[in-house]
């Protein structure tokens, strides 16, 4: 568990391998929220060393699945920590993107009340996904969870490096990959979440598949949606 900003910390989870054999980093975040409780966000495959990490940080009251991708875990997640509830994108539990747990509360413009003024949240609507983007107050992190990414250039081997260099998976910094800039179909609701995002005072960007960016965060975001 690796501190990053007040009250917010990161788990760096194991590599997986997804669709046609691309594999991939992952990372959860931890953050406290004003009574004392912890915030969940996209949780890596459960692990006893992980789960007393955060038993001894406190005591789990949310685990978010932030997108339409970032969801296979919670159940576990769920059953380790039976008194947390869960958060997740909208579209999560449709019968199209049917899920093995039940959902507490499907995130919008608001927020649950015990999260307190700890976050901001900007919903990001892709014909390949819908995720939740959001700002954490305290550390002035922004966090993202595939809307961004970039795994370093040697990432990946063959015919996969290709696909990754065109695709902008890895690029220099953190940005939005190919496929996703071409799954937005209202480029006006995309404008307005993008300036939602760049309004807010971000030092610091955190995503699930790259490396985190612990300073003048803000300057990254406006490059990588340069393209809107």
């Amino acid at each position: 568990m690796t501190p990053f900003g007040s009250d917010l910390w990161l788990i760096d989870g194991p590599h997986i391998t997804a669709a046609l054999g691309f594999h991939y980093p992952t990372r959860m975040a931890v953050a406290r929220l004003p009574e004392g409780g912890l915030w969940l966000w996209s949780p890596v495959r459960p692990d006893p060393s992980i789960f007393a990490a955060i038993e001894a940080l406190g005591s789990p009251r949310w685990i978010v699945a932030p997108n339409t991708l970032h969801h296979v875990h919670v159940a576990a997640w769920k059953a380790q920590f039976p008194k947390s509830r869960i958060a997740a994108a909208p579209g999560l539990g449709a019968p199209q993107k049917a899920v093995d747990f039940s959902i507490d509360r499907t995130l919008e413009a608001d927020l649950p009340e015990d999260w307190g003024d700890t976050f901001d949240v900007v919903t990001f609507d892709n014909r390949l996904m819908r995720e939740l983007v959001f700002f954490h107050r305290p550390s002035g992190t922004a966090i993202f969870t595939d809307m961004l990414q970039n795994m370093p250039p040697d990432w990946y081997r063959g015919w996969r490096r290709v696909v990754a260099r065109l695709d902008r998976m890895t690029e220099p910094e953190p940005t939005v990959p190919r496929k996703f800039r071409m799954g937005f179909r209202d480029k006006t609701a995309l404008r307005g979440a993008v300036a939602r995002v760049q309004g807010w005072p971000v030092e610091r960007v955190l995503m699930a598949h790259g490396t985190p960016v612990a300073a003048r965060g803000g300057a990254v975001i406006r490059r990588a949606f340069g393209w809107v």
